[in-house]
């Protein structure tokens, strides 16, 4: 029996991809494991493999196109198998698509595809963008390229690749130099030189300032405009929808930073032993997520879903990881963190926000998380709000260390004099948001408490093991 070969579902936001190749033609002879074809959403690129041995008897979307996820893009079978029969009666109107082939028939040796770029760009809320692919578009805007540069992909299409390209042909800038580029991007691409000034040749603001000039203020346009969409714009969705379905409501609290700060140090002091045990690599950050992870199986409350009027809790910590990405938040997932040793976490995390950050990441990796943690320490950022990642009905928001006074007294206190009444103590700040229809204040607060108690002995945390 022929096979069907469907778009596949790349984690549960993605709704198309685009085909950006095919490997095969038809008459083809594949295995199960030959990838046929090229995709991409705008998170990853990926290949889908044939999933059958036989011939391609029919290869249903054309490269270039937006295709519906679980859509048939080609049929798999015996040679001169009756592949219309197979694929049944599909309803492409209600797909919203033109179907250029009105009765398909096994002797059509080249029938018309049923999903074309012509017939997806009316689908597509980005129809503007059709010459280009969104990781095209994202790396040229972290790049500073100008656009257009020549494409390669199906139709002329810019994709990754073409803006790689034009990125190795250009010299390296300085930082300064790739913020006046991103400024300046309307002048063209010949407004950089072959070669600068700076150490190796790499081209300075300095230089870009020479051959093109800074617009002046009567120059430059009163505003621009950029369309919302891509991840974009599934982010805003998702985060008005979060709002708009829950009842949001954050306290904050922090915790002595002291230990924190006292491990870190001691793991970079002794980097040869903590080289030899996968821990020189450990941050302030994977240390408060061992405290997460640690925590939440005492208030499994905390560690649940809301789905309708059900509350689904998790037996197993599925740690929720939010990274700064060109393409705008992601959140991976930890599994089973609270199975999981320091070095996991750390080793863990860090290959999941590199894979983010790359484009690469498992859309399976991506989804299924029971409790997320939002960082913006770095940043300084001492209270936030954090919003929930639904289903979640909770969300840790890790904000910067500050000095606090803390009150101090016997002998402590006589050694400072019979004026000294406080010290002064790093503290890390905590923001935790939950859904009030499900979790009440104090609960919550008793969760938080906890967790501050936990990364404050956090040395006794981590040999308890």
């Amino acid at each position: 029996m022929a096979h069907i070969l469907i778009m596949p579902r790349q984690g549960n936001t993605v709704e198309s991809c685009i085909i950006t190749d095919w490997k095969v033609k038809q008459g083809d002879v594949v295995t199960a494991e030959t990838a046929v074809c090229e995709v991409e959403t705008d998170k990853a690129a990926f290949e889908i493999p044939a999933g059958a041995s036989g011939t391609v008897l029919v290869i249903l979307a054309e490269a270039g196109a937006d295709v519906p996820v679980l859509a048939p893009i080609a049929v798999i079978g015996a040679p001169g198998e009756d592949w219309p029969a197979a694929l049944g009666n599909i309803d492409y109107e209600d797909q919203g698509l033109e179907k250029e082939a009105s009765s398909p028939s096994p002797q059509s040796p080249v029938p018309s595809p049923l999903y074309s770029p012509r017939a997806t760009a009316s689908l597509r809320e980005e129809n503007s963008d059709v010459g280009i692919s969104p990781r095209a578009r994202n790396l040229a805007a972290k790049e500073a390229i100008p656009l257009p540069v020549p494409g390669t992909g199906p139709g002329g299409r810019i994709i990754e690749r073409d803006v790689t390209a034009a990125l190795q042909a250009r010299p390296p800038l300085s930082a300064a130099a790739k913020a006046f580029q991103h400024l300046n991007l309307g002048a063209g691409p010949g407004t950089v030189p072959a070669a600068g000034s700076g150490i190796g040749g790499r081209v300075t603001a300095a230089d870009l300032a020479q051959s093109s000039p800074l617009p002046t203020p009567s120059s430059l346009p009163e505003f621009t405009e950029t369309p919302i969409k891509g991840i974009r714009k599934i982010i805003a969705d998702r985060m008005f929808r979060s709002l708009a379905e829950s009842a949001q409501l954050t306290l904050n609290a922090s915790a002595s930073a002291v230990k924190l700060q006292d491990i870190r140090t001691r793991i970079k002091a002794e980097n040869a032993f903590s080289e030899e045990y996968g821990l020189s690599k450990i941050t302030i950050n994977d240390l408060v997520l061992l405290a997460v992870a640690r925590t939440l199986p005492r208030f499994p409350f905390m560690n649940a879903h809301k789905i309708n009027d059900t509350i689904r809790i998790f037996s197993r910590v599925h740690l929720g990881v939010a990274v700064d990405t060109p393409r705008g938040i992601m959140v991976p997932v930890i599994r089973n963190a609270d199975l999981l040793s320091l070095a996991r976490i750390s080793s863990e995390v860090k290959r999941l926000a590199s894979d983010c950050q790359k484009g690469s990441a498992n859309p399976d990796e991506l989804s299924g998380s029971t409790f997320s943690v939002t960082n913006l320490g770095s940043f300084g950022i001492t209270s936030f709000t954090p919003v929930l990642n639904m289903p979640e009905v909770a969300v840790l928001g890790v904000c910067g260390i500050e000095m606090k006074p803390v009150a101090v007294s016997g002998t402590e206190a006589n050694t400072c004099g019979s004026d000294c009444g406080v010290r002064f103590e790093p503290h890390i700040g905590f923001s935790l948001t939950i859904d009030h229809q499900v979790l009440d204040g104090a609960p919550a607060a008793r969760f938080l408490k906890a967790l501050c108690e936990a990364v404050a002995r956090i040395d006794l945390l981590l040999a308890a093991g």
